[in-house]
């Protein structure tokens, strides 16, 4: 074997060794650093052919090329990226990318010393995890070849293993080297490829590999993480599998297992579909009994990703609801009829009553400052289509005061951390008149006047919401103290979620209002 390449060499003019972090029978793997991305850390695994005929060297290459291209089609989030292949001076190299965490043995020998184990949920969820790595590989007619608990890493700062290190090339190399020589030292050379323990006996004696052959090396990983015992010291002289006095997990999960590591193939589970299948019950009665902590941190997780899924979809799919919306708000537009809210005071009392008006009323502070500073608070809050929605708001109901209009605009926003921030920012404030005459009509004054019938509001809303319904009317009175009393009503029904109720509230401020 050509001796190790020294930290600080330059393999094809781009790739920058570092250090040595693996050897064996066909080569080495080096730590490197690729200097035409910024000095990113990657993996150079050399192999070495031990024959230096001209031909066999050859043959390797195009073989090795071949099978190059097969790894080069894998994308998946838990198998390393392939990144390249080159020769260079007698070597072949592949370039993949760096995984920095920890081998899956390093970690049980950690726990080991800790006098730890993996448990039965945590090597459930884990064949979970792997599962679909392997049904991705089998569909592409690939298999690992090589499953272990060396050639499986648990990425820093990732919760799920990554598989790494294929036999492919391995084998490659091996008909490379033995195709020409008798069929019984093509098998025995064949047998390297897979460590003993975790391969089949097929692997093993044969040299065939079968999706359930990498099935059964997981099988045996599994074993290791629960019994803490080596491969060979869990199965007996005549080879059969002892590992259950070691460990006490359930009859489902041992049935499982079982048949994963049966020893003929025919015998095991065909596919990795087939063991997920199994797998699934024994994880969801666990997690229905997660520990109350764990769940508050799954529904913080969902809700962040709600809130990043409503914001990816604002340019398109609520723009789609929106317009259908808008036709339908202007049919109802042709038919519908304004109402404006008259106050009159009478021995003390206010009656609320509603009257039909032909001509909307026009409010001073809809000058167009207010309604920009509208437009461009909604922008920050929902995109692109707050214009449109200001649009409809006023088309379909052009008597709203400016406290309305506002908490119209709020229900239209479907984060309530963001339309809480947009009424922070649209501060309207309505001074009330000082006099009360004939020129100051009383539903331009400050409902502040009127303790008695905000008393009465206060209990038509508990009859709605319950007694929520006082702290809502003390939060709407705290951020708008100058609301009329019309626009208070407005904005206490705006808050009851029964259509119905908010209805009846309506009425019952309008014909019950106390002396």
């Amino acid at each position: 074997m050509l001796p190790e390449i020294t930290p600080g060499t330059a393999i094809g003019d781009r790739y920058q060794i570092q250090k040595v972090i693996g050897q064996g029978s066909f080569g080495r793997t080096y730590l490197a650093s690729d200097t035409q991305r910024f000095g990113d850390a990657c993996v150079l695994k050399e192999f070495v052919p031990s024959s230096k005929a001209e031909y066999t060297i050859q043959k390797a290459r195009q073989l090795f090329e071949r099978e190059a291209k097969v790894l080069y089609q894998i994308d998946h989030p838990q198998i390393p990226k392939f990144l390249a292949w080159f020769a260079a001076n007698e070597r072949l190299f592949l370039v993949q990318e760096y995984i920095n965490g920890k081998t899956y043995s390093q970690i049980l020998s950690e726990r080991q010393q800790q006098g730890q184990l993996f448990s039965e949920a945590e090597v459930t969820q884990w064949l979970k995890d792997l599962l679909p790595v392997l049904e991705y590989l089998h569909k592409l007619n690939i298999i690992h070849r090589d499953i272990s608990l060396e050639n499986m890493m648990l990425p820093h700062n990732k919760s799920q293993a990554v598989l790494i290190d294929f036999g492919l090339v391995k084998e490659a190399i091996t008909k490379i080297e033995f195709g020409a020589g008798n069929t019984q030292q093509h098998y025995s050379q064949a047998s390297i490829v897979g460590k003993y323990g975790y391969a089949p006996p097929e692997q093993i004696r044969l040299g065939q590999c079968y999706p359930c052959s990498d099935i059964y090396a997981l099988g045996v990983c599994a074993v290791v993480l629960l019994t803490g015992k080596k491969p060979e010291l869990l199965v007996d002289e005549s080879l059969e599998w002892q590992w259950h006095s070691y460990v006490n997990i359930s009859d489902s999960l041992t049935q499982i297992l079982d048949k994963m590591l049966a020893e003929k193939p025919k015998q095991r589970y065909q596919s990795a579909r087939e063991v997920l299948t199994d797998i699934e019950p024994l994880i969801l009665p666990r997690r229905t009994n997660e520990a109350l902590s764990l769940k508050k941190v799954e529904i913080n997780i969902n809700k962040a990703q709600k809130e990043r899924e409503v914001i990816e979809i604002t340019e398109s799919e609520e723009f789609k609801l929106l317009e259908q919306r808008a036709n339908q708000l202007r049919k109802k537009r042709e038919t519908s009829e304004s109402e404006e809210t008259k106050i009159s005071q009478v021995n003390d009392a206010v009656e609320v009553v509603f009257e039909p008006q032909t001509k909307p009323k026009s409010y001073e502070i809809w000058q167009p400052e207010f309604l920009e500073h509208c437009r461009q608070e909604l922008i920050r809050c929902m995109g692109p289509m707050a214009s449109l929605i200001i649009e409809e708001t006023l088309a379909q109901s052009p008597h709203l005061t400016p406290v309305q209009l506002v908490e119209a605009l709020i229900a239209e926003i479907p984060n309530p951390q963001r339309a809480e921030d947009f009424r922070k920012r649209i501060q309207i404030s309505i001074k009330p008149e000082k006099v009360l005459s004939s020129e100051n009509p009383v539903n331009t004054r400050s409902v502040l006047l009127y303790p008695k019938f905000l008393e009465h509001c206060q209990q038509e809303m508990s009859l709605c919401v319950g007694p929520m319904g006082m702290f809502v009317l003390e939060e709407i009175l705290a951020q708008f103290p100058y609301l009329t009393p019309v626009e208070l009503v407005e904005a206490l029904a705006a808050e009851i979620p029964d259509a119905r109720r908010a209805e009846e509230f309506r009425k019952n401020i309008k014909t019950h209002f106390p002396a």
